[in-house]
């Protein structure tokens, strides 16, 4: 398996990544991709780790694999991935919204079902089973870009004044294919190893030159991708912004200026049906964001942690009021972690032998996602009050001895000295003020789509044949005449 060495080793390529109109020429060691690159190094060192139980032997080589990146074939496979998710999840706090596991569950799940990647016309059902081999055999880090860009909401892409904004189909050719366009929006994209491009957003018949799915390495001549703003390099340091310093996933554009896909790397092509079949026909859409809820429950027990401290060190963890609102966030983290569980205890196997975690369950709590962040983020912002802002600039107020006798006096709790205070308090508005929290607030808030997508999944998926049928008969029961009699 590969370690995080040789994971930073492979960033130095041909990849075109541009941040402040400047290439980045060692993408492993500039100040705005350095801490994300060493995060995503330190979750391959443990997987590698024989002690961390993330391993599996691959049922088809013999070889020793991370089995976040394999298909779940039993229910027992599919409680091991939830562990594994979890100490991966763990590592990073929840704070890293699209690790290698989260494409890694998508693409475990396509390979599960090639018989959605036949439109009939092509076959590249052998393609999707082979690049899956490719990410469990070489570790594989992909993120993903399945969203058009903004140019209008109003219509799709075969309607936008010029050609091809979207990404699509600039030229056929006996070996593959050539793309021109742009797609949104590969967090993780510019220390990936790979993006996944496609397109979840639904799409006219007229827009078959956009119905593409495709892999290309972050490398590919004539790949570009624009970052957003970079949070790390403006951190001033880990005790000021310990969350920035660490976690920033930098989001970006994708521009593909005539980009060469081989047939090899094509898993749809010009078929817009077969978008909508390889995400939710596969069972990858279920997967794939029932590692987000993994990953999302994690994060949820760190800001009820945070909050618990932060109430200690206050000396106001026994007031009525306090533990009120502390018992309101434990009741939404509890929540997510329930739907979790749910989701596992409600798992069966498809037609194809992968398990599917129960999409009742997942779509419900994906469906108040954007809801129950903002809540939490609101809980926390009232217990810690001002506290986030009466605190010194940064680390140097800490380390001037002319300053620090006033800190020592002023900035401190009765169980708690400066120094420990003003590091919870640093942390507090890491995760509710900073630009990095913003950022995560806005991601949470439109994670899986609009509000009207995201619980249009869980309208779809929690089964109101039941419940209706129920009031039905119970509409039975009676009628005027027995109501008169």
């Amino acid at each position: 398996m590969r370690n995080g060495s040789d994971y930073l080793a492979s960033l130095k390529d041909s990849r075109r990544i541009y941040v402040d109109g400047a290439p980045v020429e060692d993408v492993a060691h500039h100040p705005a991709f350095a801490p994300i690159a060493n995060t995503i190094a330190g979750l391959l060192d443990l997987a590698a780790d024989p002690a961390s139980e993330l391993t599996r032997t691959d049922p088809d080589t013999g070889a020793t694999v991370n089995r976040l990146f394999t298909t779940p074939r039993s229910r027992e496979d599919l409680t091991a991935f939830r562990e594994a998710a979890t100490t991966w999840a763990r590592h990073t706090h929840g704070w890293v919204g699209r690790s290698p596991d989260h494409v890694g569950a998508f693409f475990a799940a396509f390979a599960a079902h090639p018989e959605a990647f036949h439109d009939g016309a092509r076959d590249f059902a052998a393609n999707v089973t082979a690049y899956q081999k490719r990410i469990v055999a070489e570790d594989l880090y992909l993120s993903y870009a399945i969203i058009p860009p903004q140019v209008s909401r109003a219509t799709t892409a075969h309607a936008w004044d010029g050609e091809l904004i979207q990404v699509g189909v600039a030229e056929e050719r006996a070996d593959g294919i050539v793309v021109r366009g742009a797609q949104m929006l590969a967090t993780g994209g510019a220390v990936a190893d790979e993006i996944f491009v496609s397109c979840i957003k639904p799409l006219s018949p007229e827009d078959s030159d956009f119905a593409l799915s495709f892999a290309v390495p972050v490398g590919a001549e004539g790949l570009k991708l624009y970052c957003r703003r970079p949070y790390a390099p403006a951190a001033s340091s880990p005790y000021d912004y310990p969350l920035t310093t660490r976690f920033d996933e930098t989001d970006a554009l994708l521009v593909f200026d005539d980009v060469f896909i081989p047939w090899e790397r094509v898993f749809v092509y010009r078929d817009v049906a077969g978008l909508r079949r390889q995400f939710f026909d596969t069972g990858a859409h279920v997967l794939g964001n029932w590692q987000a809820q993994i990953r999302f429950a994690v994060k949820l027990q760190f800001l009820a942690g945070l909050a618990r401290k932060v109430a200690a060190v206050n000396g106001v963890d026994t007031f009525p009021g306090v533990v009120e609102k502390l018992g309101e966030l434990a009741s939404l983290a509890s929540l997510v972690e329930s739907a979790v569980l749910a989701g596992e205890y409600t798992a069966a196997p498809d037609g194809q032998g992968l398990w599917r975690p129960g999409a009742r369950a997942v779509y419900g709590a994906m469906g108040l996602q954007a809801e129950l962040y903002p809540r939490v983020l609101a809980i926390l912002r009232d217990l810690v009050g001002g506290g986030v802002l009466q605190v010194p600039s940064s680390v140097a107020d800490m380390t001037n001895p002319q300053e620090r006798a006033d800190i020592d006096r002023y900035v401190h709790s009765p169980n708690a000295p400066a120094e420990e205070r003003v590091k919870l308090f640093k942390l507090a508005w890491d995760a509710v003020g900073s630009e990095f929290a913003g950022r995560h607030h806005q991601y949470e808030l439109f994670y899986a789509g609009a509000p009207f997508v995201v619980k249009g999944y869980a309208f779809r998926n929690y089964g109101f044949e039941g419940p209706l049928a129920e009031v039905d008969a119970f509409l039975s029961s009676y009628d005027l005449e027995t109501a008169s009699a």
